[in-house]
């Protein structure tokens, strides 16, 4: 058991000073004053002045195997490790497959997460890559959402990209709708993660699908929409119409590539704020251990980076000390937002009765002070306490 003292509760909506008492990976009391004396039982106790705590951020969009070769096997970027993880604020993930479905694939990945799942963390997996149709583990979509207990939908599905074969919208629409019904089977979310590309059909493919089919708008997960204006703009007209769309973090966002992220998220969420919008259409995800390449207008290849999970602090750092958004509204897109679009009811709110997954975080500068997931402290002031099996 654990109890946290006197800490700055971030719920992520701001509940003020509490203590929050953890037992058996779970939260079971979050009060002005706890005093927990169990005969025989050792209860942890942990000082939260001067800190705050969140829910533990859910990355929505990682390549738990590394991603990328587009220019050549060298360029193949590394898998992750548990602290590349923890060390970012990050207690549940879903992981992809990118551009490369050959050199890697959806039983290795599936594997991946299991194995991060043994050493602490939360895991989920889409099944398939860029291209269609998608290719499955079993005979169909649905089969995979079906019985397949950690696949909560399709992805990433690339559009507008010339790396995504160049599929039909038939194609596209077919997916999606397996994915919906496999979603409603399972009870999963059964959405579509989709990767959109710098092409100029931009969101093209998902306006189609909304007005001449009946699949729902929640299907629907359109990520990387920060590489221009106009494309930021459809985002915003996808979310009037009920849509939720994906952001890229960046580590370093006021620097400028041909790459996910032109846009700096925290100019991205100001944007939906000034429109009226819900802070709810919004995420944040980093593309994690995925490639970063650049292309010229051509279509030549240009240099490669790899992302990390650690631009969503990031970000939220920017989204309240550059705008002046309220943190608990920045704290949504990696937290409760992230949990509702995936249907995860056990995670991404500081709830008495959801999964213990909580960070504590510096009040003045937002650093990481402590790292707390499924109960299992991975990080205690500053310094790491669980390791990934080969670290």
């Amino acid at each position: 058991m654990k109890l946290v003292r006197d800490v700055e509760i971030y719920a992520p909506k701001r509940l003020g000073k509490k203590d929050v008492l953890i037992s058996e990976g779970k939260i079971i009391a979050i009060e002005d004053r706890i005093e927990a004396h169990i005969t025989g039982v050792d209860i942890e106790v942990i000082d939260g002045k001067g800190l705050i705590a969140t829910p533990g951020f859910i990355d929505a969009h990682f390549h738990l195997l590394g991603g990328g070769g587009e220019n050549g096997f060298q360029n193949r970027t590394p898998e992750v490790k548990l602290t590349d993880l923890t060390e970012a604020g990050v207690t549940t993930v879903a992981g992809l497959l990118g551009t490369d479905g050959v050199g890697r694939d959806d039983a290795a990945l599936l594997s991946k997460a299991h194995a991060l799942e043994i050493e602490g963390i939360t895991t989920y997996v889409y099944i398939g890559n860029y291209r269609l149709p998608v290719e499955t583990v079993t005979d169909s979509i649905i089969k995979d959402i079906m019985v397949i207990d950690k696949a909560i939908g399709i992805g990433e599905i690339a559009i507008s990209d010339h790396r995504n074969g160049s599929p039909t919208f038939a194609e596209f629409a077919h997916a999606c709708a397996d994915a919906r019904v496999g979603g409603l089977l399972a009870g999963k979310a059964g959405i579509v993660n989709i990767h959109v590309g710098p092409g100029k059909d931009r969101l093209k493919f998902i306006f189609q699908a909304l007005d001449e089919t009946d699949i729902p708008v929640a299907t629907f997960y359109p990520t990387h929409v920060g590489r221009s204006q106009e494309l930021v703009d459809e985002a915003i007209a996808f979310a009037k119409r009920g849509g939720v769309f994906d952001v890229t973090g960046s580590e370093n966002p006021d620097q400028t590539y041909d790459i996910d992220g032109d846009i700096p998220f925290r100019k991205i969420l100001k944007q939906v704020l000034d429109e009226g919008l819900s802070p709810e259409c919004i995420t944040m995800t980093s593309d994690g251990q995925g490639s970063l390449p650049s292309f010229d207008s051509e279509g030549n290849f240009l240099h490669i980076g790899v992302a990390s999970a650690k631009s969503l602090l990031v970000g939220i750092k920017e989204a309240v000390k550059r705008e002046e958004i309220p943190l608990e509204i920045a704290l949504q897109t990696v937290t409760s937002n992230v949990a509702n679009k995936l249907k995860l009811a056990h995670k991404g709110q500081l709830v008495v009765g959801k999964d213990a997954d909580m960070l504590l975080l510096e009040k003045d500068s937002l650093d990481i002070h402590t790292v707390i997931a499924k109960g299992e402290t991975m990080i205690a002031d500053h310094e790491i306490i669980k390791r990934g099996t080969f670290e």
